[in-house]
Order: structure tokens, then C-alpha cells, then sequence
């Protein structure tokens, strides 16, 4: 009576019943798939890839100005700046676009908001707002088709062999 624990895994097949162990690729892509479930190509993946050009060139212009206007004396803004930069920078071509995405985007309000890390007037409350949002737009609809994510994580095409049918008499 009752639901009882299974003694041991049931399977379909001798052929499945041994469990291989994942690959680091193979982690990684189901990492990312929680992220990102599709690449949408076409129209959509056009807007991805403009959204992600938008936000990873702010990100690096905004952390490339605060490089260059610090002098070098504390290192915390000098590493806002450049995480800013490396996380546009990966936006751009699209490499790991959610974790590039929360980089950059926090990276790029951070300097927008607060006075004590920026040496350079770098934009005003509205780039405050609007980064981390399309930020987080870009997390939840994923890369798209033009992206280095696709290309390594994407679809791919399963060809499944025809077996021979057996002769019935």
C-alpha cells in the first residue's frame, strides 16, 4: 500500500542502463538552456543581436571612460570599469550573453549611480533605468541565432538512422 522507492532505476533498454557522466560541454549547454530555451533567428534574432550591440556598447564605452579617467589610486572603481568592459565586451559577440548581461548591466548602473566611482560625467538617471532593464530583457529572451552562445550551445541536427525493417512471412 502506498507509493514505495524505487530499489533500483528501471529502464527501457540494456543500452540505456548505464548512466554516463556528463561532459563539461554538456554542463555548461544545460546551464545555459535553463537561461536561454531558444535562439530565435530571423526578425527576432536581428533584435536580439541589436539589443545585445546596444547594452555591450554602452557597457564598454561606460567602463572604457571610466578607465581612462581614473588615476589609478583605488581598486575597486578600476575593477568596475573593467568588468564593464569585458562584460560588453562578451555581449558583443555573444559569449555566456546571461552572465555578460548581469555584468555588465549591474556594472553599468553602478557606474551611472554612484559619484564616488565615477571621475567622468558618464550619463544621467534614464541610463540608470534603461540598462538594467534591457539587460534583463536580453536575460529572459536569450542570445539569439546570431550569437557565439548559438553557434557553441545551440540546435542541432539529430539524424537518426533508418534501421531495416524486418520481413514479415
Amino acid at each position: 500500500m502506498g507509493i514505495r522507492p524505487a530499489a533500483a532505476a528501471v529502464t527501457l533498454s540494456p543500452r540505456f542502463a548505464a548512466a554516463e557522466t556528463p561532459t563539461k560541454h554538456e554542463e555548461a549547454a544545460r546551464l545555459l538552456r535553463l537561461f536561454t530555451p531558444t535562439f530565435p533567428g530571423g526578425r527576432a534574432g536581428a533584435g536580439l543581436l541589436l539589443l545585445r550591440a546596444a547594452l555591450g556598447s554602452t557597457a564598454v564605452i561606460k567602463g572604457g571612460a571610466h578607465l581612462s579617467g581614473q588615476d589609478g589610486a583605488q581598486l575597486v572603481p578600476l575593477m568596475v570599469g573593467f568588468l564593464a568592459v569585458v562584460g560588453g565586451t562578451s555581449l558583443l559577440i555573444g559569449c555566456l550573453t546571461p552572465l555578460a548581461c548581469i555584468l555588465s548591466g549591474s556594472c553599468s548602473a553602478l557606474l551611472t549611480n554612484t559619484e564616488s566611482l565615477s571621475a567622468v560625467p558618464l550619463g544621467d538617471g534614464l541610463s540608470l533605468l534603461l540598462v538594467p532593464c534591457v539587460s534583463a530583457a536580453v536575460v529572459l529572451l536569450g542570445p539569439g541565432a546570431f550569437s557565439l552562445d548559438a553557434r557553441l550551445f545551440g540546435r542541432r541536427e539529430i539524424i537518426i538512422p533508418q534501421a531495416p525493417r524486418a520481413q514479415r512471412f
